[in-house]
């Protein structure tokens, strides 16, 4: 009687290797989020530069009346006696796009903090994103004080010092319009931006990212930084760094209080959900 056949053995199957191309989709769809926040930057300041734009344009129909405003501290702390002169054909007219540029900053302010505040939106909260209004009507405030203080205070106290340098070494100033404007714009930027510390501090601090005692913690190495910012932002002089340096340092002592109130009132509405 014939032996029953066994059965043979079934093949080993080969190990298969992931597709090339499935290797390559996961991996560019771990880089998605990546290229979506790039994508969502680019479009946040193409409308930024784009609201900047408007903002020059209207503020070009009255660039005269800007410029006269914006030459109107050295001219009053000199009471008429400083001359600005133009060296170029068409300085005249730079200077006017000039000053419609630093202008349209300005006007366009509240439309830059509402794409800053869109483009950080998706990654807070929904409670969080409730201040978007606040941030924006805040920001803008900020921003406009802190030009108006360097127009209204800090010009008249630093050209007043200027020219008494001159006076002192018996020379009458002639000024080049251009030389002026890039100096009056650059400080009047730099405490335009610097005045947000405030508003930062009170986000940061509802967000969780920082508070007072790290704040006072960091104090020594906040007053350095100060300096090297102030050095930095304003021209090569010491009276422009310090007239910028010591607001820097009172707003940052204020930030410190407005991060201690709201991080307490934080703690408060935390203690709130929790019992209720």
């Amino acid at each position: 009687m014939a032996s029953p056949e066994l059965p043979s053995p079934s093949p080993e199957l080969p190990h298969l290797e992931p597709p090339v191309e499935a290797a390559e989709d996961g991996l560019e769809e771990s880089r998605m989020p990546v290229l979506e926040h790039l994508r969502e930057l680019r479009i946040r300041l193409i409308r930024s530069v784009l609201a900047i734009g408007v903002g020059f344009m209207i503020a070009y129909f009255i660039a005269d009346q800007l410029f006269n405003a914006l030459t109107w501290p050295i001219r009053d702390v000199s009471h008429g006696k400083v001359l600005l002169i133009g060296t170029g054909v068409g300085e005249a007219f730079f200077t006017k796009i000039k000053v419609a540029l630093v202008a349209g900053l300005f006007i366009a302010s509240p439309a830059v903090f509402y794409e800053i505040w869109k483009f950080i939106a998706p990654g807070l909260y929904t409670r969080e994103r409730r201040m978007a209004l606040p941030f924006i009507v805040f920001a803008t405030i900020f921003f406009a004080a802190g030009g108006y203080f360097c127009w209204a205070v800090v010009f008249k106290i630093g050209y007043a010092f200027f020219l008494s340098e001159y006076s002192s070494i018996g020379i009458t100033p002639t000024i080049r319009i251009s030389e002026y404007l890039a100096f009056s714009a650059k400080l009047m930027l730099a405490f335009a931006v610097t005045f947000e510390m405030p508003i930062f501090a009170f986000f940061l601090t509802r967000l969780g990212m920082i508070d007072h005692t790290m704040m006072l913690r960091q104090f020594r190495y906040a007053i350095l930084g100060i300096f090297v910012v102030s050095a930095a932002l304003t021209p090569p002089d010491m009276v422009s760094q310090f007239l910028l340096a010591i607001p820097l340092l009172l707003l940052y002592a204020l930030s410190i209080g407005v991060s201690y109130i709201f991080r307490e009132r934080k703690s408060m509405e935390v203690a709130q959900d929790t019992a209720s």
